[in-house]
């Protein structure tokens, strides 16, 4: 994979339930990790005392986060809806030159925040809350 361009990666709200998808506007940084448990099944008659982990065990998590200003009441106004109503809509995450993850997500925290002499700003972090799916770029 080559050095790819940042706003690239997008973030998308499925706005209506019914997989029509839209960027979320005025994210300026973007961020999606994938992180799974390890299940330690280490005993006394591991090798040479070397631990040993059980394939294929443990919970699988995802996370996405984005900051930027408000351009786009639309998305803005589905992201706090989702929030308050605590709901877990699908969400994708357009990875340029690899792929696209999509799957259902919670929107864990809604920060908003400016300055007399800026713009506002807002910070978004979503868990994800079932499981994904991966399409490779073709």
């Amino acid at each position: 994979m080559v050095a790819q361009n940042g706003k690239d990666l997008l973030v998308k709200i499925d706005m209506t339930g019914d997989g029509l998808f839209e960027t979320v506007a005025g994210l300026r940084a973007t961020r999606i990790s994938f992180n799974a448990e390890s299940v330690d099944v280490t005993s006394l008659e591991s090798t040479g005392g070397w631990r040993e982990l059980l394939g294929g065990a443990g919970v699988k998590t995802a996370s996405i986060s984005g900051s930027g200003v408000f351009k786009d009441d639309a998305t803005d106004e589905r992201a706090r809806q989702i929030f308050f109503d605590g709901e877990t809509p699908n969400f994708q995450v357009i990875i340029p030159d690899f792929g696209t993850v999509e799957g259902p997500f919670q929107i864990s925290a809604i920060e908003y925040a400016g300055s007399h002499n800026g713009e506002a700003t807002y910070e978004l972090s979503l868990s994800s809350a079932g499981a994904l799916s991966f399409t490779a770029l073709i």
